[in-house]
């Protein structure tokens, strides 16, 4: 029933977790989707385990200065995730996701994806390849931000999380 949020870099720890994969803002002016998400995760959980939701951005939007180290950290994470949610809200002006596009690539495969990508951003048909990958995979797909939590909380659920 507690959610703990982990920043990007910061030590991650054992137990359930979920990775927040998608678009990360590169301005100042470009909110981000992750508050929305935790939000969203810290209603949904009610298992008594802590749910660590790792968070590939910097508290206060810092950049990372060492690039190698943000890689490092987000593969790491994904890797130790019991879960990915992949939220997509495309607009290539704004959160064009290039790296998000790589990432789900290399992850699609692990049976703990969710891919959820809203009809209504600006570029959704910049998502078609990934849904249709992720279809072919059975990567449940979802179109709401709401529903791609629920997923992301069933895949955890599914995995033994007793201590």
């Amino acid at each position: 029933m507690t959610v703990s949020v982990v920043w990007a870099r910061e030590a991650i720890p054992s137990g359930p977790s979920v990775f927040l994969a998608g678009p990360t803002p590169r301005s100042e002016a470009v909110a981000s989707w992750r508050p929305q998400a935790i939000a969203a995760l810290e209603a949904a959980w009610t298992a008594p385990r802590t749910l660590h939701v790792l968070v590939p951005e910097s508290p206060g939007g810092l950049r990372e200065t060492e690039y190698e180290d943000q890689i490092e950290w987000e593969w790491e994470g994904l890797e130790r995730a019991s879960a990915i949610l992949f939220w997509i809200p495309r607009d290539l002006r704004t959160l064009p996701g290039f790296t998000t596009n790589v990432e789900f690539g290399f992850v699609a495969r692990t049976g703990k994806v969710v891919l959820g990508c809203p009809p209504e951003c600006p570029n959704p048909e910049r998502n078609r390849y990934l849904i249709r990958l992720a279809r072919r995979l059975g990567v449940p797909v979802t179109q709401t931000l709401a529903e791609t939590v629920t997923k992301a909380v069933e895949i955890i659920s599914a995995i033994d999380i007793t201590p």
